[in-house]
């Protein structure tokens, strides 16, 4: 059976993917060897630009949920702590451990001016959103096939023959490898992935513990590293600078965890059951292109690094958003020239700052005297407002802006999420996957300058109550903006339109 894209990795980003995918009608076949989805403890968070693709597609009531129970349990172990209160209960992240707390944070700055409801969406586990993506991707139309793996393919200028271990073969148009840090479509691909070697074993774990009543929540200093207690119940983290793991494979025993936190942390803590737990390193590599001929990257298959400040998963589901609705058009047949490439233009830089950023953080880990004389001047710079929200604008990925040519500030950022007068927001008119043309104005102009591409642009004539200063908006599929003005023209608008959805009907 020939297939339009085959997906290497049913986790949250091939998942995602294949959800963007069936939006624009593509034929989507997503293959994960494993039986059932993965229980390891993994990320825990979502970041606001992912909070905010989840939004745009229609899925935060899914997450809400899950959300709201993480923070009552949070909150409820911090002050069981003594940490507790309005401003520390769910901190908005940690720079090496100096964690930041929302109460800093000037919320007001323009960078997360309109984030919407998605500013609700923070605390939620790996499993719960790719649970939530899964259920989409079938809805949308995705197969799924679970317990089946790629081991082999010939990838030519028209396609790739896919060979599964169940001994069946595919034939697709594009491969897709989403099949994480160690991919086997990127290794058979033949993709470069420079970087730096690991130094750290860092282990983490879900358990039931005796002995820890005494540990402080949070992040603490100890002999050679670093440990953590909370913030869920049984939650616990150990990092420490003595190499990579040896073996990062065989399963982590209560032993083990018990005798890499006794080392860092001093207590004498005894594990009763192991409810999930992982090895991790630093290894901080990069594939230098997401793209050869029909054989794409995405998520960690395209990047690795160690988890600290929780961007992977946000990386990899921007990744997905990116590429899914290039991808589309190109296999349909309306992609202009280029669109494919620019999925590595604009995903790289940001891939090269999550790997920057993780490796500042093992940097300032480290527990010698002069790291540690960096390290309080690096809290107390984080720890005044300015250096809070600077974090936090990091984290949350506001500042994060495509290469997209164009006069207005906004041009090539993420859409603040409008305030129309009929009371509709901008992510509620972005759900079907389309690129959306806003006439702010009641500009005949505009809508006649869209009129050739209504297959790919919605155009919607309202009032922007947010920020009524503008006059005409296009958001791209994935919600960034394309082109943008104040004073009422159209002008650069038609070549913003050829530039991304190729020429009019």
């Amino acid at each position: 059976m020939n297939r339009d894209v085959v997906i290497s990795g049913g986790g949250p980003v091939g998942l995602m993917l294949a959800c963007e995918l069936r939006l624009k009608n593509v034929d989507v076949l997503v293959v994960e060897r494993l039986s059932e989805p993965d229980t390891t403890i993994k990320a825990g968070a979502v970041n606001l630009t992912t909070a905010e693709a989840f939004y745009r597609r229609g899925l935060l009531p899914a997450v809400e949920e899950v959300v709201q129970q993480n923070a009552k349990q949070i909150e409820a172990f911090l002050k069981s702590r003594g940490a507790g209160g309005p401003k520390a209960a769910i901190p908005v992240g940690h720079f090496a451990g100096i964690m930041i707390a929302s109460g800093g944070v000037h919320f007001d700055d323009p960078a997360f001016r309109e984030v919407g409801p998605a500013s609700r969406v923070v605390v939620i586990q790996q499993q719960a959103v790719e649970a939530v993506l899964a259920a989409r991707a079938v809805e949308l139309g995705a197969e799924i096939r679970r317990g089946v793996e790629v081991i082999g393919f010939d990838a030519g200028d028209d396609g790739v023959t896919v060979r599964l271990d169940d001994g069946t073969e595919v034939g697709a148009a594009w491969l897709v490898g989403a099949d994480g840090g160690r991919s086997f479509v990127r290794k058979h691909a033949g993709f470069e992935f420079p970087g730096t070697d690991p130094a750290i074993t860092g282990r983490q774990a879900l358990a039931e513990l005796t002995g820890a009543d005494a540990l402080p929540a949070g992040w603490q200093h100890g002999n050679g590293g670093l440990y953590v207690h909370g913030p869920m119940p049984g939650r616990m983290l150990t990092v420490e600078f003595d190499g990579p793991p040896a073996d990062r494979t065989t399963p982590v025993t209560a032993e083990e965890l018990e005798e890499s936190f006794r080392r860092v942390s001093g207590a004498d803590i005894r594990i009763k059951k192991i409810h999930s737990a992982t090895r991790f390193t630093d290894n901080a590599r990069q594939a230098s292109t997401y793209r050869q001929g029909r054989v794409l990257l995405a998520g960690d298959a395209a990047h690795v690094h160690s988890p600290f400040g929780g961007q992977g998963l946000n990386l990899g589901i921007g990744d997905a958003v990116n590429l899914g609705w290039k991808l589309a058009a190109t296999i349909h047949g309306t992609a202009p020239d280029g669109l494919l490439d620019t999925y590595t233009t604009e995903r790289h830089p940001i891939g090269e700052w999550v790997l920057e950023w993780t490796r500042a953080q093992v940097a300032l880990m480290r527990s010698d005297v002069r790291t540690k004389a960096l390290r309080q001047v690096v809290t107390d710079l984080l720890l005044t407002d300015d250096g809070a929200t600077y974090l936090a604008k990091k984290l949350s990925g506001v500042l994060h802006r495509y290469p997209i040519d164009g006069e207005h500030d906004l041009t090539g950022r993420g859409a603040p999420d409008f305030a129309f007068a009929d009371g509709t927001r901008l992510g509620e008119h972005l759900q079907d996957g389309k690129a959306l043309l806003l006439d702010l104005a009641e500009n005949a102009e505009l809508r006649e300058t869209a009129s050739g591409w209504t297959d790919h642009v919605t155009t919607l004539t309202a009032k922007c109550v947010s920020d009524p200063s503008l006059t005409g908006v296009l958001v791209r599929p994935d919600g960034y903006i394309a082109w943008a003005r104040e004073d009422g023209t159209t002008t650069g608008l038609a070549d913003s339109l050829h530039r991304w959805f190729g020429e009019p009907a």
